[in-house]
């Protein structure tokens, strides 16, 4: 139920989302914005690391992480890093973070996960995420599920392969990664948690993200197709966590996908988490996104929220929310320079439709751009 559902997911994006990107979403009293791309050479663009004038990007559908060149190319950095999802550079800009996940393609179970660290000389370490949560299994607290269900309730869950009722399982999907004073955070989506990784590579955990619980209603139900005794029922979802950006307020921001069905029928259920960097205690800022997959924080302090399963970036700003740009199959966001916005796109195989990397911009001075 964790984010095996997501990459199962994006594995899979349907080709109509990513036919065209969009030229025209207003943004409340903002200009009109509309994405130019600057690559549609990726594949899985999960993740992008913005220093100065450098774009890179983690790419788990090539199983690399790179740079952005002025011709639309990507220089690759590291090769053959399997499931490559989250990048960042340290502060100083000499150290390199991203992470990689080895899933067993037949069971979707994560087989390794961890963040690997690039320094100055040749330096490389790994902090290996996924035996630390075999060891420690942070959300093991949680209990997930249904709560003394009927016999009704569990046989439908059982039978739709749905856990029924469990404490935190062992599973690493080191996600994201961020810079935080000499030490690096990640976002866990199996772990449902944001792990601390020291310079030297050593992993703590910092907070562990509570349950997300729906309790079912008539119209919920019929949309599963469960049947009545689920009227009334509460399901402990699990939080999945997909990205962890530090604030000017020195706290992080995490976002969350509802560990469960994500679809429109439940309602949209992303998150957005504040955590406090010292306690780990989380607070909810922002609700109600349709698959928050990645965030930014711009210059000013506000947020914006990919919303995969929505096809859109969202702008928080001052507690207002507007639609920045309409961007179908986007997977992630980050500011640039100049409180610049720039997206990722995942590409489709099936449709053969490539991922992109896409700078959003105001105005009508260019033109729509197709992919």
């Amino acid at each position: 139920m964790r984010t095996r559902t997501f990459v199962m997911a994006v594995g899979g994006v349907s080709a109509s989302l990513l036919l065209v990107v969009p030229g025209v979403a207003t943004a409340g009293p903002e200009p009109a914005a509309k994405p130019v791309i600057k690559s549609s050479a990726l594949a899985a663009p999960f993740n992008l690391d913005i220093r100065g004038h450098t774009v890179r990007v983690a790419d788990g559908g090539l199983n690399l992480v790179g740079r952005l060149k002025k011709d639309g190319s990507i220089a690759t950095i590291a090769a053959k890093q399997p499931g490559a999802s989250g990048v960042a550079t340290s502060r100083n800009g000499r150290w390199l973070a991203f992470t990689t996940t080895v899933t067993n393609e037949e069971t979707f179970e994560n087989t390794a996960s961890g963040l690997h660290l690039w320094g100055p000389m040749g330096t490389r370490i790994y902090a290996n995420t996924h035996a630390y949560e075999a060891k420690y299994n942070p959300d093991k607290v949680y209990q997930y599920g249904v709560k003394n269900p009927s016999k009704c309730v569990s046989d439908t869950l059982k039978a739709m392969q749905f856990p029924v009722s469990y404490k935190g399982e062992v599973d690493s999907h080191a996600y994201s990664v961020a810079a935080l004073k000499n030490h690096w955070v990640v976002a866990d989506a199996g772990a449902n948690a944001v792990f601390s990784v020291s310079s030297k590579g050593k992993v703590s955990t910092l907070a562990v993200l509570p349950p997300q619980p729906f309790t079912f209603d008539k119209a919920s139900a019929a949309a599963l197709g469960l049947p009545d005794c689920f009227l009334g029922v509460t399901y402990a979802f699990e939080s999945v966590p997909t990205d962890v950006e530090v604030g000017r307020d020195g706290y992080l921001y995490v976002t969350t996908l509802p560990g469960g069905p994500e679809t429109p029928a439940l309602g949209a259920r992303g998150k957005v988490y504040r955590v406090n960097p010292r306690t780990g205690r989380a607070t909810v800022v922002a609700s109600g996104f349709l698959g928050a997959t990645n965030l930014a924080i711009g210059k000013r302090g506000e947020l914006y929220v990919a919303e995969f399963f929505g096809g859109k970036i969202t702008k928080i700003s001052h507690g207002k929310r507007s639609t920045l740009v309409s961007l179908p199959g986007v997977v992630a966001v980050e500011t640039g320079p100049g409180g610049s916005v720039w997206a990722a796109t995942m590409g489709d195989p099936d449709s053969h439709a490539p991922g992109t990397i896409v700078k959003i911009v105001k105005g009508k001075a260019q033109q729509q751009s197709r992919v």
